[in-house]
C-alpha cells in the first residue's frame, strides 16, 4: 500500500550532475560540494508548487551517475554527507520530499562491492547491460546482493530521503524486490518507491515486485504524439489503458525526464504545448516536472555519445539569473499545479472521454459530485463543444477563458470544474 503522502505528491526532477555543471566524468581531485547549488532553487521547485525533488543519481560513480561504484557515497564531484543532510534539512524546511535515484541493476567496472556479485554468462564473462560495455549487471539470485540493496536503501532513508525511483527495474526480477523491500518497509512504512518500467505489464510488474507505482512511458508518448498527429483517438485509448491502472496503483506521469527529447522540442506546434499540460495535470497518477520544462527550454535527445547532454544542462547559480522569457510557460506550470493540488482526489480519479474526434476531445476525470473536464481543440477554427446541461466554470484555459465555457479557440484548451454534482 503506497503511503498517504504520494497521491498529493508532485515532484520537480532534477539531475544533479549535469544541473551543477559537474565534470563529465569523476576523478581523483578534491571533493566539490556542488550539491549546495541546488540550495538556491528550492524556492523555485516551491513557488512551482511542486513538493518534492526526484533527484538523479547522486552516488558515487565513474561518469554519468548511471555507473554507480559506491551506493554509500556521494559523488565527490557533488559532495559528501553533510552537503546531502544540507539539502534534506533545507527541503524539508519548505515542505519538499526528497526521492533518490537507485541503480541496482547494473553498476560500473569499478564497484567497490563483491566482484562475486556481478552475473556471468555461459563462459564466465561478466553480464553486461543493453550492451554497454561499462555497465555490469548485478546477479540478483545472489543473497548477498539482496542484503546490499535492503542496506543501501535502508541507510539513505535513515537520512532522511522519503523513497526512492528505481532505476531499469524492467531488467530487475520482480522477485528481487519482492524480497527486499519488506524489510526495509517494516523500518519505513512510510517510504515510497516507483521503478522505472518503460513498456509491458505495469500492473503486473507492480502487482509482483510489491512496488508502489512505475513510470508512465505509454501516456507519455500518447500525449505528444496523439498532439503532433492530430490524432486524439491515440490519447483517449492510453488513457482508457491507465484508468485500467488506477484500479491498482497511481502511476508515476510526466511529459519529459532526463532520458527524453524535451517536450518543447518534441511538439511539432508550439500552440499545444498547454494542452499537454492539462492533460498531465488533469488525469490520474503522480505527476513530475523535468527541470527547464516549466521555462519551455528545448533539448534534443541523440542516440550517440554525449546524446543526453542538450537535455541535462547546467542551470545557473539561483532563478534570478534566469532569462525572462521562460516566465509565461513557468506561470503555466505554476496555474495548473496550483489547480491539480487544490484537487487532490485527482491522483486515483478516473478519465473517460464523452467527446472525441481527431482533433477535439472531453476528457471527464473524477465522479458523481466532483470532476473537472479538459477540453482540448486542434483545430485551426473556435470548437463549441457539447457539455450536455450541466452547470460548468472555467477554472484554467489557454486562453482568458471568457465567455461561453464550451466554445474554445482555434489550438486552445479549458479546464473546467462541473458544478452540477
Amino acid at each position: 500500500m503506497a503511503p498517504s503522502w504520494s497521491d498529493e505528491a508532485i515532484w520537480w526532477q532534477v539531475y544533479p550532475l549535469g544541473f551543477t555543471g559537474a565534470p563529465a566524468a569523476s576523478g581523483d581531485g578534491p571533493v566539490r560540494h556542488r550539491l549546495r547549488r541546488l540550495e538556491p532553487w528550492l524556492d523555485h521547485a516551491a513557488e512551482l508548487g511542486c513538493t518534492g525533488l526526484l533527484l538523479g543519481p547522486i552516488f558515487a560513480s565513474e561518469t554519468h551517475g548511471y555507473d554507480t561504484v559506491d551506493h554509500f557515497a556521494i559523488d565527490p564531484r557533488l559532495g559528501d554527507d553533510a552537503d546531502f543532510d544540507a539539502l534534506v534539512r533545507q527541503a524539508g524546511e519548505r515542505g519538499l520530499r526528497i526521492l533518490l535515484d537507485g541503480v541496482f541493476n547494473h553498476v560500473g567496472r569499478s564497484f567497490v562491492g563483491d566482484p562475486g556479485w556481478l552475473r556471468r554468462g555461459p563462459v564466465g564473462d561478466v553480464d553486461t547491460f543493453e550492451g554497454h560495455d561499462r555497465l555490469v549487471a548485478l546477479d540478483h539470485a545472489q543473497e548477498g546482493v539482496r542484503r546490499h540493496v535492503a542496506g543501501v536503501l535502508g541507510h539513505w532513508l535513515d537520512r532522511g530521503a522519503a523513497g526512492w525511483r528505481l532505476d531499469a527495474a524492467y531488467a530487475v526480477p520482480a522477485g528481487f524486490w519482492s524480497a527486499v523491500l519488506p524489510g526495509v518497509r517494516a523500518r519505513h512504512p512510510r517510504a515510497w518507491f516507483v521503478g522505472e518500467v518503460i513498456h509491458g505489464d505495469y500492473a503486473g510488474y507492480v502487482a509482483r515486485s510489491g512496488l508502489d507505482s512505475v513510470t508512465q512511458y505509454e501516456l507519455w508518448k500518447a500525449i505528444w504524439s496523439s498532439l503532433n498527429d492530430r490524432n486524439l483517438y491515440e490519447l483517449a485509448h492510453a488513457l482508457t489503458r491507465h484508468d485500467a491502472l488506477l484500479e491498482t496503483f497511481a502511476p508515476l506521469t510526466f511529459t519529459g525526464n532526463h532520458d527524453v527529447t524535451r517536450l518543447a522540442t518534441r511538439l511539432d506546434d508550439p500552440r499545444h504545448l498547454g494542452h499537454a499540460l492539462a492533460v498531465l495535470f488533469t488525469v490520474g497518477g503522480v505527476p513530475s516536472v523535468y527541470y527547464g520544462d516549466e521555462l519551455g527550454h528545448q533539448g534534443l535527445k541523440e542516440e550517440r555519445e554525449g546524446g543526453d547532454d542538450a537535455i541535462r544542462p547546467a542551470f545557473p547559480a539561483t532563478p534570478a539569473e534566469l532569462p525572462a522569457a521562460g516566465r509565461e510557460v513557468f506561470e503555466l506550470h505554476r496555474r495548473l499545479i496550483a489547480l491539480r493540488r487544490r484537487h487532490p482526489w485527482l491522483a486515483r480519479a478516473r478519465t473517460s472521454v464523452t467527446h472525441l474526434d481527431n482533433r477535439t476531445a472531453v476528457l471527464r476525470t473524477g465522479g458523481p459530485g466532483r470532476a473537472l473536464l479538459t477540453l482540448l481543440n486542434l483545430e485551426d477554427r473556435p470548437h463549441l463543444f457539447p457539455l450536455g446541461t450541466g452547470e460548468c466554470a472555467v477554472a484554467e484555459a489557454g486562453d482568458g477563458g471568457e465567455g461561453d465555457p464550451a466554445l474554445v479557440p482555434a489550438h486552445g484548451w479549458r479546464v473546467l470544474v462541473d458544478k452540477s454534482g
